[in-house]
């Protein structure tokens, strides 16, 4: 297989010592920084870096012929983009200081630390992403339309909101930095998780591991594998799931329910992309991309001390919430009819006619499990139908049925909070007033229709036509 190199521009190493750029190209690649170039004649550098992109320079200080100090600000200048880390001697750190003033990213002193460079390395090439990234973001607001249409074509959506985050997935997917991705229960996580990898271009595949209630053994064996004897009954070498994700993506569902003991596995895979197999004291190297997602909110957790804060920081690089179905109502005719026909095809049935009061029925319900929730109604209701009209019927007892278990009050704002449901800022109004307004409001959601209005109001028809007659009469005499 194929090895894919990182990162995606080399990093300039220039230093006069040739045994000295052998010995960095060594470190760096124990590291997993596969892609650098080295040069050990200063004079050759800005002809280098004409030549093609570089993500980063590593610069020695004190050179022959045109020194690290001199070359600054002339790549500084003609090439802004590229951070650059200085090298120094130990005993010339103001040197380094200047270097600094001059436009260098950073300086670790020579003999260098290995650590201490590498740290550097990653962070210089993390903000580089960020800018790359940003640039990606602001060319995907300019464009109108998606470069990429086929890799979301299993999230059906027509919303400006889905639509953006379209975009900006196409911005960060060939970006090798996480991804977050928050919303509610069934709202398509794992389908923008699909949709990223397929626009990142890695060549490998995408493996998704469901890690709630994962103990941090089990996690560890799952993802990093382990070695024959690491533990009773590991008759054999085992490979884990971050080695099927090389030159691919890794995808984490519910890492909110991740144990506190995993999250520090994970967060040493993040920062150093490295990982110990069970009973192997050897570092392997990974360049899977790590995609996690939740429906909890990790930010409360991390202030809670339930998710680390470091980790929560690593994992936000990029955040993309799915917005729930009830705040995209747009999107529902659209979904309804991809899962009718969805739901026919596979159950080999006649596609049945949408009655027009379907839509005005699913727009006042809230949907506490989205998108899954309204394609299980469907579903539903074409399996059982038997005319060539859809059965309200079916779809009204999917919607009464998690509706009854909670009094009809769970899809309210407040409802099983302190929250009151409703607020009267001035004058409390008498029963017939309130009688009214709320028939009106229901009417008005319901598109006139009585029978889903009544329906609103948890009222039968026949008690809803005595109340408006009453009303009538009323108003006539």
């Amino acid at each position: 297989m194929q090895t894919t190199l990182f990162p995606s521009h080399p990093i300039l190493f220039v230093d006069d010592e040739a045994q000295y750029l052998l010995s960095l190209e060594l470190t760096m690649s124990s590291s997993g920084i596969t892609n650098v170039t080295t040069c050990n004649d200063s004079r050759r550098v800005l002809d280098l870096l004409s030549a093609g992109p570089f993500s980063l320079v590593v610069l020695d200080v004190n050179m022959p012929h045109v020194s690290g100090e001199e070359l600054l600000p002339q790549i500084v200048d003609r090439f802004p983009d590229i951070h650059v880390i200085v090298v120094t001697a130990v005993n010339d750190v103001e040197s380094a200081v200047r270097c600094m003033k001059l436009g260098a990213y950073d300086y670790v002193v020579k003999p260098a630390d290995d650590a201490r460079l590498v740290t550097a390395i990653r962070r210089g090439l993390e903000l580089d992403e960020v800018r790359s990234e940003n640039e990606m973001l602001k060319a995907s607001l300019l464009r109108a339309d998606i470069a990429h249409p086929e890799a979301f074509s299993e999230i059906v959506s027509r919303s400006h909101t889905i639509q953006s985050l379209f975009r900006y997935c196409e911005a960060v997917g060939p970006t090798n930095l996480p991804v977050l991705i928050t919303g509610e229960t069934g709202t398509g996580k794992e389908l923008f998780a699909r949709a990223i990898h397929s626009v990142s271009g890695r060549g490998g595949e995408l493996v998704t591991v469901n890690v709630a209630g994962v103990d941090d053994t089990f996690f560890a064996d799952t993802l990093f594998g382990h070695r024959k004897g690491a533990f009773t009954g590991a008759d054999a070498d085992r490979k884990g799931l971050i080695e099927q994700a090389e030159n691919g993506t890794l995808f984490l569902d519910e890492i909110g329910d991740l144990r506190i003991e995993s999250q520090v596995k994970l967060l040493r895979l993040l920062q150093d992309g490295r990982y110990y197999p069970l009973g192997s004291d050897v570092a392997r190297l990974s360049n899977a991309r790590i995609i996690v997602a939740t429906h909890r909110d990790i930010r409360a957790m991390q202030e809670e001390g339930a998710f680390r804060k470091d980790l929560y920081y690593r994992l936000k690089s990029h955040h993309i919430n799915i917005p729930p179905l009830r705040e995209r109502q747009p999107d529902i005719p659209s979904l309804v009819d991809h899962f009718i026909t969805r739901a026919s095809v596979e159950l080999g049935r006649k596609r049945p006619a949408v009655p027009k009061e379907l839509f005005t029925l699913l727009r006042n319900y809230d949907f506490p499990g989205n998108v899954r929730e309204l394609q299980g109604i469907i579903t539903d209701a074409v399996s059982v139908h038997t005319s060539g009209i859809l059965s309200l019927d079916a779809i009204r007892r999917q919607i009464a049925g998690p509706a009854a278990a909670s009094g009809r009050s769970e899809s309210l704002p407040g409802a099983g909070t302190d929250e009151e449901v409703l607020v009267f800022p001035g004058r409390l109004p008498t029963l017939l007033e309130a009688e009214e307004a709320l028939i009106r409001e229901a009417l008005k959601r319901a598109d006139n229709n009585q029978t889903i209005a009544a329906e609103l109001l948890g009222l039968s028809r026949r008690a809803l036509n005595n109340r408006l007659r009453r009303k009538e009469s009323g108003a006539r005499s």
